[in-house]
Parts: structure tokens; sequence; C-alpha cells
């Protein structure tokens, strides 16, 4: 089928349905849902057999729906109608939740019943639930409704359901000294993403996202313990909480002590063993831990964003890595994200954001340069969460890159102002897809998914999802423990002297950075105004031609 895309933006899920859609051989075009002239354009000029919109923030027009089967993804079960679905849910503690594809109609969610799917909540932020759980459930959904849109005795049901309004920051807020930490993280939670919980911080207005528990630490009731790197604790009536991002009133979102200069007066809390994992819940966003002759390096990094001292951080936590007795380095990254590469969002705050980029790609090449030259153990990528740009060439920096099968993968930096990207891929890509393989990866600026990459040849394994932590344990105590160890090391050794004898690591960085100066410093500003609008969270004045292919100019009307 002709299917047609209308979504606020092209976020994972959209991503996700649209790779999905097109492995199983649907033409897909996709419209931002700009203005209801756009998309009745849109739709004019596509003919869609079906339009599908996964990711609104208002409804779709009459003069389309009424016309047009139009499937709404709403993130609620079945009879649940309204905005603020997953909030609720989170916030109300409900511990079982879906999603549910309905047709649009006049009343907003109300329409007849295509196709649903339901999971258990587990207790996380709804941006963790939504990339994970939420998507798995509207892939389910949305294919079979796709299938029964040609079943000829097929038909909707028309199901009673119950409305609940718009979450206000009135049902959000956070009473410090009477609320306990769980009755506060689940607040937290539900407004993770967006829109964030309105609150105070040294006296200043600012929402408060990126909550984490704390076992042990307790205080007056809503004072400021201490801070840890980019996080700060506050008490709680029973606890206390931590704080790692806020968006300051006027401002962009950013790691809390970055955002707040007073947060550096605030006593600082070490955690207790270094690198090693908390074995109670508290602030860690780089945590190691040890198993059967395998290192598991973990970094839990905000939306996946690796600014230039979480790099230098785990730059230093993998080197001393290096030091145990192990046998295999497994990478980790955080679970609902590896890598996304520089973070665009302290670059946007520091007062030369090119000065920062150029500090911040030059710390991520030295995490990826110290990750190739290990020769005492075998490295493994194991990419659980979504990744993009530099993330995704970090991960190949590794000797094995296994991936979950359901990770979104975006392996390219141009839709960032045309930006070069560095972290060696001009050393790592194409021996493993050819130079013209490459050279389409990087051109094709739309997301991959995990089969499709292991398939190209450019990672290595696709596990399924529901096992993948498993199976990743078992299968690095496989080569940690395999009788020809230390053959695979002393290949790895050896590849990396020929390969350094032929052209040394140094020269294709310095190339990769040539180009990318000239992205930070030259007189082309792209790189600049993209990342602005980026993390200013800009509304989209156009659909990028890419993702519209009913705008090409070659485009044609089907008969």
């Amino acid at each position: 089928m002709r299917i047609l895309l209308i979504s606020h933006s092209f976020n994972g899920l959209t991503q996700r349905l649209c790779c999905e859609l097109v492995t199983r051989g649907h033409e897909i075009s996709i419209e931002f849902d700009i203005a209801d002239a756009v998309s009745e354009e849109a739709v004019a000029l596509f003919r869609p057999d079906l339009i599908i919109a996964p990711f609104l923030k208002r409804a779709i027009p009459e003069s389309i729906w009424s016309r047009h089967c139009c499937l709404i993804v709403h993130p609620g079960p079945v009879g649940d109608r309204g905005p603020s679905a997953l909030d609720w849910a989170i916030q109300g503690g409900a511990k079982e939740w879906g999603v549910t594809v309905l047709q649009a109609e006049a009343e907003m969610d109300a329409g007849p019943v295509w196709a649903s799917a339901t999971f258990p909540m587990r207790s996380a932020r709804k941006a963790s639930i939504y990339r994970s759980e939420v998507t798995e459930a509207a892939v389910q959904a949305v294919i079979a409704t796709v299938n029964r849109k040609n079943e000829p005795n097929f038909k909707p049901a028309r199901v009673p359901g119950q409305a609940h309004a718009l979450m206000k920051q009135a049902d959000r807020a956070i009473d410090w000294q009477t609320e306990t930490s769980a009755a506060i993280l689940a607040k937290l939670n539900a407004a993770d993403g967006f829109p964030g919980v309105a609150d105070e911080l040294f006296g200043q207005p600012c929402h408060l996202f990126d909550a984490w528990p704390e076992a042990s630490l307790k205080g007056d009731p809503g004072s400021l313990l201490g801070r840890r790197e980019t996080a700060i604790c506050r008490a709680t009536a029973d606890g206390s909480v931590w704080i790692g991002h806020v968006k300051p009133a006027g401002g962009i979102k950013l790691p809390t002590t970055l955002a707040f200069t007073e947060a550096a007066e605030l006593p600082e809390l070490p955690l207790d063993g270094g690198y090693w994992k908390s074995p109670t819940p508290t602030w860690q966003d780089i945590a190691y831990e040890e198993a059967g002759g395998v290192g598991f390096l973990s970094f839990e990094f905000y939306n996946g964003a690796m600014s230039t001292g979480q790099c230098r951080r785990l730059t230093e936590a993998f080197q001393w890595a290096t030091t145990r007795p192990t046998k295999v380095i497994v990478l980790r990254g955080g679970s609902d994200f590896w890598s996304n590469g520089i973070h665009l969002n302290t670059i946007e705050a520091a007062e030369s954001p090119a000065d920062e980029s150029w500090a911040n790609i030059n710390a991520i090449d030295d995490l990826a340069e110290a990750i190739l030259r290990c020769e005492t153990q075998l490295t493994v990528a194991a990419v659980g969460g979504n990744a993009g740009a530099g993330g995704c060439f970090l991960a190949r920096a590794a000797d094995f890159v296994w991936l979950r099968d359901g990770v979104m993968l975006n392996p390219h930096y141009k839709n960032m102002g045309n930006l070069y990207g560095s972290e060696f891929w001009t050393y790592l890509l194409p021996p493993r897809v050819g130079d013209e393989g490459a050279k389409a990866i990087m051109r094709h600026r739309l997301p991959m998914t995990a089969p499709e990459a292991v398939k190209l040849g450019f990672y290595d394994a696709c596990l399924p999802g529901p096992a993948f932590a498993v199976d990743v344990a078992r299968r690095a105590a496989e080569l940690a423990s395999a009788p020809d160890f230390p053959e695979k090391l002393a290949a790895k050794q050896a590849k990396r002297r020929a390969d350094e004898a032929t052209k040394p690591l140094a020269a294709y960085r310095a190339e990769e950075l040539a180009e990318m100066r000239r992205n930070f410093y030259g007189f082309d500003p792209s790189y600049h105004v993209a990342r602005y609008h980026f993390v200013s969270r800009s509304a989209h004045s156009w659909t990028p031609r890419h993702l519209a292919r009913h705008r090409d100019l070659d485009w044609k009307v089907p008969a």
C-alpha cells in the first residue's frame, strides 16, 4: 500500500514504524504536521491508500479524515481518551498500559478501534517507556491494522471510553515537605522528556528532569544535600532523590550543575566504590561490574548525549577497566540510548559554542581511540538502546557490535547542518561496507534498523530484544572462555599494527578534524543554525525532502 505518515516530528516511534512498513513492502512518505493546508497538499500529492499518525500534538483536520482513512496511534489502552495518557498512567501507578490504533473522527480518540496491544508497566521515566514498551506495542498494533485494511470482513469496533484532561503543572506540583521519594519520583518520571515538573532551585524557577532514586541520603525535606558530577541530591519527606537535568526559565535543558553555578557551593557526595556499580539505588552515570572474566561498563548519559566532561570521565573509566584481570570488556551504554555523540545542549550553552564543539569532538575521539588501541582485552559494544551520529561509529570502534532487535540507528551526521563527522568513521566504515556503501550510508540521512545494519556488514549480530542482556552476558562469557581466545587477541593486535603501518590513526583523525574545524569555525554557519533549532525545539517550518518523497521534483502522481 501507499501509506502517508503524518507526524509532529520524525521521532523514534515514527522512524521505527517507517522502517517496519518499508520492510514489509509498503511505499512510505512522511509529512510533518505543520498546518492543515500543508497536510492537505501532502495528501493530494501522494494520494495514499492509508494515512497513519504516529505522533501528533493536535487533531487531523476534518478536510482529511472525512475523505480518507486516517488512523491515530494513541499511547493508551482501549477506551482511554484524551491527552497526557502516559503521564496519568505513570503518575497514577498503573500496573498495565497499552497502545490503541483508532480511526480519526470529530471527537478526539473516540473513533472505531482497529487494533491494540498491552504491556505491563515498569517504574521508569515516561520517555523510556515510550521508547521501549509503547514503541513495541505500537509496531504490533500498526502492523495488525495495516494487515486488516484489506480484509473485506473486518470492521473496526466502537468502544465506550473515559476521557481525561490535559495534565497541568498544578497536577504535577511537588510538596517537598510532605511527599515521599516514591511519590515525587512518580511525578518526575511522568513528566520526563516533556514538559518536566515546574519547581525552583536556588530561588530560581525551572523545570526538573532526569530523576534518580537515592537509597540512603537524608536531610531536612526540600533541602539540597549535595552534588555528584552533574546532578544534585534533594531531600524528601522520607529520603531524597537526585535531579540530573533542569530547564531554567527561558533557557534550554542542561545538566543541573551546569545550569546553576550555585551548585558548586554544595558539598561533593562521592560514590563509594568508585566505578563499581552501587549495590543500592543512587545517581551513577558510569558503572562497572564483572562476571565470568568479563567486565561490563555502563554509561547512562541522559538522551545519549556525551559532553566533553562525560567523554573524559568515560575514557578514564575505560582505561581503568583495561587494567582489570578480564578478557572481554562490554560497553553497555545506557538503557534507552547507547550514544548519540557530542552534547549539543552543553555546546549551545557554552561561551563559545565553536570552542566547546571542538573540545567535545576531541574528547569523544579520545574515547574512540582508547577503544581502538586496547590490546589487553577484546571489546564488545552491546547496543541495547538507540544510537545516532557519532555514537554509531563510537560503537564500531569495538571489536564486536551486538545489537538489540528493535533499536534504531542514525549513522550519519549531515542532518545537523552538514557536519562531516569524526570518531574515526573514515577508518571504521569503508572496510565493513565498502567505499560506495560508506558513501551511501553517510548520504542516506534515514534511520537504519538493527537487522539492516547487520545485513550491510556495519555491525556484527542482532539479538532478540527480550533476552538481549542475558544473551550478551552469555556470548561475552563464551568469548572470554573460548580456547582460541589468545589467538583472537593476537590477531587483533597484529591487525592494529598492520593498519597503523598502512595509515596511522592520527592521520584519519587529523583529516576528519580538519573537516570538522570548517564546520565549527568556517564561513558556513549551517551547523550552528541547525544546533540552535535542535536544542531550542523550534517548530518545523517544512518537512525535509528526504522524508517527504511526494515533494521530490521527479515525483509523479500515481495513476
